[in-house]
This record gives C-alpha cells, structure tokens and sequence, in this order.
C-alpha cells in the first residue's frame, strides 16, 4: 500500500504531522477523524529507491524508544485500546525503519498475539527486561504505569551511560592526539634534525642518539607497527568474546585504580535500578534476577547475581548471598536487609540507586579533574623531551663557541 505525509491540527489547535500507509486519500482522512486531527495537507509519498537495503536505513535509537514508551503510556492511561495507540504511534513516527517495526507489531497484536509476545520478535530494540516488565503489566492491567516506569528506567539507564562514555573519552582522545603527534614529529621531524647534525662532525648527547635511533626505529617499520597494533586490537577482541577472556578482562576491570571504583559503583547503580523498576512491576524475583543477571555487562557482577539467585532458591534472603559475593559495598547489603525486613525492598533498591547514581556524578567529576593534568604533564613531558633532545646539541654547540 502507498504511504501518504499529512499535515493537521489537533483538537487544542497544535500543528501535527506524519505519515500513514493506506489504500487512498479518504482512508487517511478517515484514520486522521478517528485521531480526531484536521487535515491541511495530505500527499503521495515519493518511493525510496533504498528502502529494501536494510543498512542504507536509519536505525532504531534508543531515544525513539523513550519516546515511544512515554507516548504509549500516556494514550493507554487516557483510555485508548492498544490497537488504536499503536496505530497513532506508526502514524506519527518520522523514523522509517521503526515506523515499521510498529506496523509488524500492531499486526501480530491485530492476530491475536500479546504486546509483549508481539515485542519479543525485536529483541535488539526490546530486550528480555521490557518484555517481561511489558508482560507483567498486560497480567496486571497496569501496562500504562509499567511502560511510564520503563521510560523513566531507560532515561536514567541512558544519562548513566553518557556519563561513563564522557569520562572515558577524554583520556582516550588525548592519548590519540599524543601518539600522532609523537608519530609525526619521530617520523617528519627528527630526520630533518639528524640530517643537519650528521654535518656537525661531533659526538651527539645520549639522549638525542636515543630519539634519532627511535625515529629511525618507527620510520623503518611504521608498516610493521601498524599491522601489529591491528593484530593486538584483533586479538584481544577475540579474546574477550570467549568466557574465559571476558571473565579475566572483567575481573581485573574492577580491580583497575580508580577507573575500577567507577565501574563497581555504575555495576550498583544498574543492578539496583533494574531490580527495583522489576520488582515494582511485579516480575517475580528469580525471573528479575535472571535478567539482571544477562544484561549486567560485567561477567563478575553477572557470577555473583547469579550466586545470590542460587541462595535465593534455596530459601535465603537477598542480602545475605549478596554480602558473600564481595562484590557489592556492605552498605548496599544492609540496605537491602532492611528493606526485606520492612516489606519495601523495591524503594529500597530505587533509593540504592538515586545514592549510587549521584556516586557515579562524583566519580566522574573526579576522575576528569584528576586525568586532566596528570594529561598535560604526560604531553609535555614526552613531547618536551623530544624536543629538548633535538635541540641539545645546539645548546652544546652555543656552549663552545661561547
């Protein structure tokens, strides 16, 4: 069926556009009534030449799903079926390739098929936790609080995650920038240097041998340097897709000065604010656990989930198997205790998380001022030095005419 783009004015007169897949014109006018939108313009969508090349189309991003739950949430609690929301949501929604994916799914919804069965069939877009939360809330009539809630969960999953990013990209950058200005200098700069000394006829400083035999080093074999960093990278990127080489990296991970403490404090911070947004949702608290488990990014955070749900099988409580792993801080250990004793251990482990995320605000701010002149000192000590050594000679020079 052809696409039509329409534009209009809904019921508190605001400009709404999008676009909708019909049979003609009239059906879209009549898709808009049921909206309760009045067309302004309503017109053939010109056919893309690509929409059939699935890596040529625009991706799904995890802000269009933000979107999509909070819009979703606020149309099933103003009392709309969930086949007319779904349809609103295809109708509205700019992004080709999950416009879509909305279709597919209000389609297996229209055949008989749950939400969140319909869900499952995007697992790259609605992981095991959406879809069990989503699952809960149709057994429990309460889909429009439960998809509110993974709206909120993901925002602050998001914000958690661009703080982590934005700690480490600083140093990252930095250290690229150091290394190809070192390159260009070894590679450029030096042979020019060792040209003119070579007419000096005198002995050269330590020092500026050493840099001229390094320039020499990397200028001979800058190919070979090149296709082993690549081999490196390759390698350890092998490695760490085997359990074995991921368990290891992540262990040592947090073990890291530091950097080590940040990501035991982001492990705690997501661990919590899953189980909690679970648990309120009413997903029973070994299936939470098991998907916690899957998308703790941290295979030592996932052995020790893993051992805690084992110890809950056999009739503990949560804290106490979460205190032997060792892996989480004891004050979230008795913070959870207490919680299970009072009977709001999903409060709890929200409130674990609201303390753990500001923890991590901190442990950022602290890291960038610390990587911040520890940076400069290591730019101006390498770059200095081989500056410094260049011009040695020169100075022993001045120093004998003098």
């Amino acid at each position: 069926m052809p696409v039509f783009q329409w534009e209009g004015k809904d019921r508190s007169n605001q400009v709404r556009k999008g676009e909708i897949e019909a049979a003609s014109e009239q059906e879209v006018r009549a898709q808009l009534g049921r909206q309760r939108i009045n067309p302004t313009k309503i017109k053939k969508k010109p056919k893309d030449l690509f929409e059939n090349v699935s890596f040529l189309q625009p991706k799904v991003q995890e802000r269009d799903i933000i979107v999509f739950c909070r819009q979703f949430s606020t149309m099933i609690d103003a009392g709309l079926p969930i086949i007319q929301c779904l349809d609103i949501l295809q109708a509205q929604q700019e992004n080709p390739t999950f416009r879509k994916m909305i279709k597919d799914i209000k389609e297996s919804v229209e055949g008989g098929q749950t939400l969140a069965e319909s869900l499952k069939k995007y697992p790259k877009h609605f992981d095991d936790l959406f879809v069990n939360m989503v699952a809960a809330g149709e057994a429990g009539g309460i889909l429009d609080v439960i998809l509110r809630r993974l709206s909120t969960y993901m925002e602050k999953a998001a914000k958690l995650k661009a703080q982590v990013k934005g700690a480490m990209t600083y140093p990252l950058v930095t250290i690229c920038i150091a290394i190809a200005v070192v390159a260009v200098i070894l590679i450029f700069v030096i042979p020019v240097f060792e040209e003119m000394f070579s007419s000096f006829g005198q002995a050269l400083p330590g020092p500026t041998l050493m840099v001229i035999g390094l320039s020499d080093f990397v200028t001979n074999n800058i190919l070979w340097i090149i296709i082993g960093l690549v081999l490196f990278i390759v390698a350890f990127r092998q490695y760490y897709k085997t359990e074995k080489g991921r368990a290891t990296i992540d262990e040592l991970s947090l073990k890291l000065p530091v950097v080590g403490v940040l990501i035991r404090k982001v492990a705690v911070a997501k661990f919590t604010r899953t189980m909690g947004t679970m648990l309120a949702s009413g997903v029973a608290i070994l299936e939470a656990l098991d998907i916690v488990a899957r998308t703790a990014g941290n295979k030592s955070i996932e052995r020790a989930i893993y051992q805690v749900r084992s110890g809950i099988a056999e009739g503990q409580t949560i804290a106490d198997p979460l205190a032997a792993t060792g892996v989480f801080p004891p004050m979230v250990c008795q913070m959870i205790a207490v919680g299970e004793s009072t009977g709001a251990i999903d409060a709890m482990l929200e409130k674990i998380a609201d303390f753990y995320e500001e923890e991590v605000d901190q442990a950022v701010e602290n890291l960038t001022a610390m990587i911040e002149p520890f940076m400069l000192v290591f730019l101006g000590v390498v770059i200095g030095g081989l500056v410094v050594s260049m011009y040695l000679p020169i100075f022993q020079m001045a120093g004998g005419v003098a």
